[in-house]
């Protein structure tokens, strides 16, 4: 096994691969207190991994253990940079890739690597080491200050307020999918997965002002949304609903 993956962003080379980390955090560490949240005023975490590195399972099992508390929204993106290990993830997409690199960006690394949680557009971590995810999650403070969402049968409002940002729309699964993987470095193993990510569309621009945005169809039966209002550049989260 090689050390937590590490891909340079475009135009750079590769500089290292998926590895195997010491200390890992189990599903009960994962369930301690957080701050109080609630739907209105949620924690975004979203998890970058892939099926064919070998130190994300830690870190899947630490995000699934979260997914149901309320408040929390959780969401799993499968990256692509792996595929060339021996496994293809069969939930990875271009456009989640590309959203870890924006984030790399938009928080001065250098590269990309997996796994990876980012909390609320802000901060990241890894998620693999004793009770990483538990401290950061008690650190992070509910996202506030955006525009109201509201979610209509046919429409999608956003409200007013400062500044502007993208607003996302993601569809993800939230059913436990155990996944036997056949080859690679996880080869042998069934991976479960919660709040896989099926889709990740940008719906338009947000400028401060009221906007009405048609409501799309439904990606799949089974599936939930959730509405992202994040500054430009993948900055901050500062709106987010669940539908």
């Amino acid at each position: 096994m090689k050390f937590s993956a590490l891909i340079a962003l475009p135009l750079i080379l590769t500089i290292g691969a998926c590895s195997k980390q010491p200390e890992v955090i189990s599903e009960a560490q994962a369930k301690q207190p957080a701050a109080a949240v609630s739907a209105e005023a949620p924690i975004v975490v979203e998890l970058y991994q892939s099926q064919g590195c070998s130190s994300c399972p830690p870190a899947n099992a630490a995000v699934n253990a979260v997914a149901n508390r309320p408040g929390i929204i959780a969401l799993s993106f499968a990256v692509t940079y792996w595929d060339r290990l021996g496994w293809k993830d069969v939930f990875a997409d271009k456009s989640y890739t590309q959203r870890q690199y924006d984030y790399a960006h938009a928080l001065g690394n250098p590269n990309v690597y997996t796994p990876q949680i980012v909390i609320n557009g802000k901060t990241a971590l890894t998620g693999i080491r004793r009770n990483e995810l538990a401290t950061a999650l008690g650190a992070a403070k509910p996202i506030a200050g955006g525009p109201a969402v509201e979610i209509m049968p046919d429409a999608i409002r956003i409200g007013a307020g400062k500044g502007s940002a993208n607003i996302w729309l993601v569809s993800y699964d939230p059913r436990v999918q155990n996944v036997a993987i056949r080859s690679g470095e996880n080869g042998g193993r069934t991976l479960p997965h919660r709040n896989i990510v099926r889709s990740l569309v940008k719906l338009g621009e947000w400028s401060g002002t009221s906007i009405r945005i048609k409501r799309p169809m439904a990606d799949q039966k089974g599936f939930k949304n959730v509405i992202l209002v994040q500054r430009k550049g993948a900055g901050p989260i500062i709106a987010a609903k669940t539908f």
